[in-house]
């Protein structure tokens, strides 16, 4: 009952369209920075190491290097002061947590990139496996007569 109660308040604070972005990604941050009665958009632009929390409570990780030296900044998914969220890169990752780049420098950082749309595309473009012989063929003669028409 109380996780209900909990979760129906949380509903208002939600974004209505969170942004999408994964671990790996390389992205920038727009935040609203408010300084007396003016307000500023201030972009802080990295790499995302890490995602935790759920509903209002998520948050996620960006580190970047600035002269040297390493800066993690963590932001609330769902808060009001994130203008928006722009993925500029993506990359290939084999872990939920990238706190190992941490110990690396360089050219160590590196991650090896992901081509979305090029993955996208040819994902539209493949047709749907099927399991079982009966129902490849099924699926073979839909789309035969498909493309005769």
């Amino acid at each position: 009952m109380s996780e209900q109660l909990i979760r129906k308040v949380e509903e208002r604070f939600l974004k209505a369209e969170p942004p999408c972005f994964e671990i790996g990604d390389t992205v920038e941050v727009h935040c609203r920075i408010v300084e007396g009665d003016k307000e500023r958009i201030q972009v802080f632009s990295g790499m995302v190491i890490a995602r935790s929390g759920s509903g209002t409570r998520e948050m996620f990780t960006v580190r970047r290097i600035v002269q040297g030296e390493g800066v993690e900044r963590k932001f609330p998914l769902h808060s009001p002061m994130i203008a928006k969220i722009v993925v500029r890169r993506s990359a290939v990752v084999r872990r939920a947590k990238l706190y190992f780049l941490r110990e690396r420098v360089g050219k160590g950082v590196r991650l090896r990139e992901r081509r979305r749309t090029e993955a996208i595309a040819q994902e539209e473009a493949k047709p749907k496996k099927t399991r079982g012989r009966k129902k490849r063929r099924q699926a073979e003669a839909a789309a035969s007569t498909q493309n005769s028409e």
